[in-house]
């Protein structure tokens, strides 16, 4: 697992109404998950208003992942989509994914 925590902003200053949180699954080009994991972390370094972003191998199929990702707001998350660190890691993934599977934009419980 690669786990990215963000140092700086402390869930008390955070509006739980607004945190937006997503889990998703990708699916990487068979032999290509070590890469693509990779790529993944290198895009998710210094994005504002991100609280959590981890990347998990998937026990049960060797070209899986699952990302969870916790942020300030959606607006945020948005935002992060033109980063140009992400686009680098979207460019260079983009060959190696072979496709996506269960994605859900979750709230906190409790």
């Amino acid at each position: 697992m690669a786990l990215i925590s963000r140092k700086g902003l402390a869930m008390d200053e955070v509006e739980p109404e607004n945190v937006y949180a997503i889990i998703g699954q990708m699916m990487a080009a068979p032999g290509k998950r070590e890469e693509l994991i990779g790529y993944l972390g290198e895009g998710s370094k210094a994005m504002p208003g991100n609280l959590a972003y981890q990347i998990w191998r998937d026990k049960g199929d060797v070209n899986s992942v699952w990302i969870t990702e916790v942020w300030r707001d959606e607006a945020s998350h948005k935002a992060s989509l033109a980063l140009p660190q992400v686009q680098e890691a979207i460019r260079k993934a983009r060959p190696i994914i072979a496709g996506f599977g269960a994605r859900a934009e979750v709230e906190r419980a409790v």
